[in-house]
């Protein structure tokens, strides 16, 4: 059944690819609101000294993304000469500026660019509008006014694919060895913090969406006629051109993003309505707004620098063991933390009280 959808002529790869897309992003949306997965809250419960539930949710992610991925890669599944973050050359110092930008603008606007999708479909207002925000300006890095500074910045250290391609310079297997080292850490602070269990599960669930997407794309594109790209789950770029295909042409180019934004939206809201936690939430003088919209802007900027977000660059592009990746995910930890550090200490910083969870 599964190989008469890539084999049908009924649909173009194209939409295929779009299906696949919705189909995985409303997995990733039902199970990322389960879960509560959010690395701005990962990064604050690690640098505030006390590793819990949230930390512990983000490592079986990224535990499970790993040990999927590399297995698809080591069972010949996934060809990584035909992934773009390995096969192309990528940029360091856009790495290292945008994941410092993006990291700083998740804790300013509590949280990433997932977790501001999935907190939309929930009813917060205050995610919608960020998260809008936020496109716009990614699009603005991507096409518009703001793509000479990504550009020139993004020139500024080049790799080629030898270098961004980790695996050519480990041991055999060490993607795996990684994947497995995260989730028995994860599974241990768990167990001290006494984890509420089912949000370990679904959050084990939302690192095994992102080796569904590689395999998914890399399956349709050994099948297709077409050129498919062969990609998983992010959120900058895809939500930017979703947003711009709506507003720019009455006819949609499907492909895996396209599909993949309103599926995450899809699922969150089902999870939301379903766990009865679906509730309207607005901007209010407690709340603020000044820095939810600097930090959107921050991380529409940070992310099309970085090559990706929170999840696309750090989760995705890490599992497949991309250099730029995994020093795009450093940068958002270290500037996270330090982001953190000087909200708490500024006098007249209005986050210095708020505990470090997500809206």
């Amino acid at each position: 059944m599964i190989e008469a959808f890539f084999l049908s002529d009924g649909l173009a790869d194209s939409s295929k690819a779009a299906l696949g897309g919705l189909t995985i992003g409303f997995l990733f949306g039902l199970l990322a609101q389960r879960s509560q997965f959010c690395l701005r809250a990962a990064t604050l419960e690690f640098w505030t000294g006390k590793p819990g539930e949230r930390f512990a949710v983000w490592l079986l992610v990224f535990g499970m993304a790993l040990v999927s991925v590399q297995t698809l890669i080591a069972t010949g599944d996934l060809p990584t000469n035909d992934i773009r973050q390995l096969a192309n050359p990528g940029s360091m110092s856009g790495a290292m500026i945008g994941g410092l930008l993006f990291g700083a603008g998740m804790v300013l606007a509590r949280g990433c660019a997932s977790r501001l999708l999935v907190l939309s479909a929930t009813g917060n207002m205050r995610a919608f509008v960020t998260g809008l925000l936020l496109t716009v300006i990614a699009q603005a890095a991507l096409t518009g006014i703001l793509s000479p500074l990504r550009e020139e910045l993004a020139t500024l250290w080049i790799v080629g694919p030898e270098i961004r391609d980790m695996a050519l310079h480990v041991p055999a297997f060490t993607g795996l060895a990684l994947g497995f080292f995260s989730l028995l850490a994860a599974m241990f602070i768990a167990f001290r913090q006494k984890a509420d269990t089912a949000k370990l599960a679904y959050g084990a669930a939302v690192g095994l969406t992102i080796g569904l997407g590689w395999g998914f794309t890399a399956t349709l594109a050994s099948y297709a006629f077409d050129p498919v790209r062969i990609e998983s789950i992010s959120f900058t770029g895809p939500s930017a051109n979703t947003l711009m295909a709506l507003i720019n042409s009455p006819g949609v180019s499907f492909n895996f993003g396209i599909g993949l934004v309103p599926g995450v939206f899809a699922g969150s809201a089902l999870s939301a309505v379903w766990g009865g936690t679906f509730k309207i939430q607005g901007f209010t003088a407690e709340t603020g707004t000044a820095r939810y919209f600097v930090g959107a802007v921050m991380m529409g900027f940070g992310g099309m620098l970085a090559g990706g977000c929170a999840v696309g660059a750090g989760v995705t592009g890490g599992s497949v063991l991309s250099l730029t990746a995994w020093v795009a995910l450093l940068a958002m930890w270290i500037s996270a933390g330090l982001t953190h550090l000087a909200i708490r200490t500024s006098s007249n910083g209005d986050l210095a009280t708020k505990p470090a969870t997500v809206p």
